[in-house]
């Protein structure tokens, strides 16, 4: 009896240590070597995929727990269990690299980058910054990364689209607040990412395409700072810039205040360089140019707080604030030619529009762990938009013997605020690899318009023996409200049945409401009549609502590290209707798709790894194409909506091959993607007879595709100081319109080569050299076959030179060859220089004095020139921009290191 008495006791009081074990980035690391000590008992285990551990029957006191894995820190934790407890959830042990000297073995060289399945990995102790250098200047060096003028970051060819620094979002995961304020002399690793999202990392099958992301891991020494910067400066032609900025990390707690103003284009939250930057649509032939790429004159204004915090063991909260107001002033012309059977229209503009737009963001972040496990996340975003726009246009249009001369005034006010939440929850079992995730996504949308329109022309008709003049006056204001409410939902359950197999059941369903409430009246006839007078035939009431819901099987198997396959099947029923109560009118379209995926990635051996992925989806009519009214606010292009427009498909098949050489420090990538789109929705245009008049509706037609081929290559030349990074693009297009009811064919070519050659001695001198090639090559069927060539080439260097540590001298200069335009104005040849010197001064040489000079010889104030060859139409246009300025600025870096013990 005392036996059995003693056996019971001693299993009554058997307790049980679980937990997860993760790197700096958040992500589980598998492999672990996890073990555990008592007085009673000693236990090892490895963890799982998951990056998951457990000990069962724990018996004895002092229990302490270590970790180890090769490569990183070896953890201990003591471990204490509360009264009474039998189970106990150690809050997750994070890993961090280690750098081991080993007896008799001498490190000659730190491998500079190291590539992993889903992340490159670059170690910057093993490349040379300048002190005090911010982490876009940093990025330059790095091999695979490209930074553009405006900011933009682009890593293996893709741009990058959120930041992290030790796995949380930095201000949202903002790119350029990250790359344009955190010093390089804190971070100890960047690590690329090919992100698949919180939800699919969360399943664990990965058959979406990735975007790409940046990790910031910062210095052991650097997770307990505080540091910041103020700059002002003032310059020629009225430009002037400040910014501020102050930053506290405290093991894990980050707390940011960020605010900036200039008038020289310089994009957000930046203390300034001598180009600048902007927000156009972005590509990466922009990385070698030197011109400034925003289009007319701004003034920016910038204010942004983040904080982030552990604030228990089990609850993770970011959250940020971001306000920017940006007035912009554009002057340009432009020339838009639509070519039918037997009328050209050609319309030539010269317009200034004015803005005003003032932007505010809030964004929140929770997470919480609950103790059986379970995750909870909930991500709130809240924005409002305030926008002032005016256009002024004045055009002449030419139709043979019919023309128009006259101006077109346009003044809107647009409010929009915005609502966004995303939930998630995650159910955990005790069974490795078996997951129960639920996701909803709200979100409620409006959009309030106020719009004085006043159209004014006089119509020349010389067809006759005496020319006929006609005057046409319209003046309208229009109030518009739009909103939209939508709801999408997910749930998935994974199951491994087994050791390499994952089963995926999944249901997606998506809801979209859409409503709009137009009322247009006509000033002209309301002070004629002297009442209000409303148009009825612009007046909208229209309800839209598109609803789709999606069952479906996936299977993914990974036999080993070096192989992965998935393939997936999905039924998607899909509704797209419309109401429009006052003319009791309805209308519907329904379809069912049947929704095909599958991919597979394999790694051939350590530096070489292929994957081809096939995805499907359905892509909905936005508002303006269904809306069912004839919009004639600009009497010389009518717009025609038509609800009936089907939802379309789109497929995309794509294949990469990618190589690593890392004892030479090369990589190679090439991708390859056809897309080809059912139910392509396409312009209809028709030219009204004997007037400069055309009308645009809409229409779904299949036929369309796409072929698109990229390769980069980078490496070093003779010596790791001499880097080539060569990049090559090849598009084509099959697109497709309507011409007076008749099927419009465009075939287009674009080509772009580029290299880009750079070399650094020491810490003495740095330069870069640019080629880039581009060939846009255009063919229309309709009216008859026409042919359009441009081609462009620019040449480019840079150089900074340093005559002592306090003394920096740096250049650039670019020359850009445009032919085969249209427009004489397109075919222009600018050169750019910008020359700078610097001063740094004070302990640490934390002040820097900069003179620079933008743009010396004035030339960057043409080059705001686009083209676009789409259907029957031609359109150049060209805007005017930032030209030459000299500029003085003032910069103190500001730093606090916690006292040493």
């Amino acid at each position: 009896m005392v036996l059995s008495f003693g056996t019971l006791y001693g299993q009554s009081n058997l307790k049980q240590i679980y937990g997860y074990v993760v790197d700096t980035a958040g992500v589980n690391l598998k492999g672990v070597t996890v073990r555990m000590t008592s007085t009673s008992d000693t236990a090892v285990v490895t963890s799982s995929s998951s990056g998951y551990y457990s000990f069962k029957n724990v018996k004895g006191a002092n229990i302490r727990v270590s970790y180890s894995m090769l490569g990183h820190k070896i953890v201990s934790k003591s471990v204490s269990f509360a009264e009474n407890a039998t189970s106990l959830l150690i809050p997750n042990v994070i890993l961090e690299p280690q750098n081991s000297f080993i007896e008799d073995v001498y490190v000659v060289k730190t491998i500079p980058v190291v590539y992993t399945d889903d992340t490159i990995h670059y170690n910057m102790d093993a490349f040379k910054f300048r002190q005090n250098s911010l982490l876009e200047e940093a990025l330059k060096q790095l091999p695979g990364i490209q930074v553009s003028r405006d900011g933009t970051v682009y890593a293996q060819g893709k741009a990058i689209s959120s930041v992290q620094v030790d796995g949380k979002k930095f201000f949202d995961g903002d790119v350029l607040t990250a790359t344009r304020n955190l010093p390089a002399d804190f971070i100890y690793k960047i690590q690329v990412i090919n992100y698949y999202g919180d939800f699919a990392k969360d399943r664990g099958i990965r058959n979406e395409e990735p975007e790409k992301i940046i990790n910031i891991v910062l210095k052991d020494d650097s997770k307990r700072i505080s540091f910041g910067q103020v700059t002002a400066g003032g310059g020629t032609r009225d430009r002037f810039l400040g910014s501020m900025g102050i930053n506290r990390f405290n093991d894990g707690q980050e707390v940011s205040i960020l605010g900036s103003v200039n008038n020289t284009n310089t994009s957000l939250f930046s203390f300034g360089s001598p180009s600048g930057g902007g927000e156009r649509e972005k590509t990466l032939v922009d990385v070698i140019d030197f011109v400034d790429p925003t289009d007319g004159l701004n003034t920016v204004k910038s204010l942004g707080f983040n904080y982030s915090d552990q604030i228990t063991p089990r609850t993770q909260f970011n959250t940020s604030y971001s306000y920017t107001r940006k007035e912009n002033v554009t002057q340009g012309n432009s020339i838009l030619r639509s070519n039918y059977m037997w009328n050209v229209i050609q319309n030539s503009e010269s317009y200034q529009t004015n803005s005003d737009d003032n932007f505010h963001k809030m964004t929140a972040e929770f997470k919480h762990r609950f103790k059986n496990n379970d995750v909870l996340e909930i991500k709130p975003v809240f924005s409002y938009n305030r926008v002032y726009l005016g256009n002024s246009k004045d055009r002449l249009i030419n139709n043979k013997r019919v023309s128009t001369v006259g101006t077109y005034r346009d003044t809107s006010l647009n409010k929009n605020p915005n609502l966004n939440v995303d939930l998630v929850y995650s159910k955990a079992f005790k069974k490795q690899g078996r997951k129960l995730l639920g996701s909803v996504v709200l979100n409620f949308n409006s959009h309030d318009k106020f719009e004085d329109v006043q159209d004014r022309y006089v119509l020349i008709d010389s067809s006759t023996a005496t020319p006929k003049f006609t005057r046409v006056e319209q003046e309208l204001y229009v109030r518009q409200n739009n909103g939209t409410d939508g709801v999408k939902a997910s749930i998935s359950y994974v199951e491994p049945f087994s050791p390499y197999s994952l089963l995926e059941i999944v249901y997606d369903y998506e809801l979209t409401n859409m409503r709009t409430l137009r009322r247009v009246e006509d000033k002209l006839k309301s002070a004629e009549k002297g009442s209000l007078y409303y148009v009825d035939s612009l007046a909208v009431h229209y309800d839209y609502r598109f609803m789709s819901s999606r069952a479906g099987l996936n299977y993914q198997y990974t036999p080993n590290k070096m192989f992965r396959a998935n393939i997936g099947f999905a039924v998607q029923p899909l509704v797209l209707s419309g109401n429009l109560p006052r003319e009791d009118l309805y209308y519907e379209y329904a379809n069912v798709n049947l929704v095909p995926t599958a991919g597979f990635k394999w790694r051939l051996n350590d530096e070489v790894d292929w994957s081809v992925d096939y995805i499907g989806k359905n892509n909905q009519p936005n508002f303006l194409h269904i809306i069912p009214i004839t919009d004639n606010t600009n009497l010389q292009h009518i717009i025609v909506g038509n609800p009936e427009l089907k939802a379309e498909f789109a497929n995309r098949i794509s294949t990469m091959l990618r190589k690593f050489i890392t004892a030479k420090g090369q990589y190679f990538e090439t991708n390859f993607a056809y897309n080809f789109i059912l139910n392509k929705i396409v312009s209809d245009k028709k030219a009204l007879a004997n007037s400069t008049i055309q009308q645009t509706t809409f229409k779904n037609t299949d036929g369309y595709y796409d072929l698109k081929w990229y390769f980069l290559f980078n490496t070093p030349l003779f010596s790791e100081n001499l880097q080539l990074d060569v990049v090559g693009n090849t598009d084509y297009y099959n697109n497709l319109a309507f011409v007076n009811d008749t099927r419009n064919l465009t075939k287009q070519f674009i080509y772009s080569q580029s290299m880009q050659l750079r070399y650094s001695w020491s810490d003495y001198f740095e330069s870069v050299f640019n080629a880039n090639y581009m060939l846009n090559n255009a063919t229309y069927t309709w009216p008859y076959r026409t042919k359009i060539t441009a081609q462009s080439l620019l040449l480019g260097a840079a150089t900074k030179g340093y005559l002592n540590d306090y003394i920096t001298l740096g250049a650039e200069m670019s020359q850009r060859f445009n032919e085969g335009y249209e427009s004489s104005f397109m075919n222009n040849n600018p050169t750019i220089i910008n020359a700078y010197i610097e001063f740094s001064f004070m302990k640490n040489r934390l002040a820097l004095l900069r003179f620079q000079g933008y743009d010396l010889l004035d030339q960057n104030k043409n080059m705001g020139t686009y083209s676009e060859y789409i259907g029957n139409d031609l359109y150049e246009a060209r805007n005017n921009r930032l030209g030459r300025y000299f500029m003085v600025s003032l910069n103190l870096r500001l730093q606090k290191y916690p006292k040493k013990k």
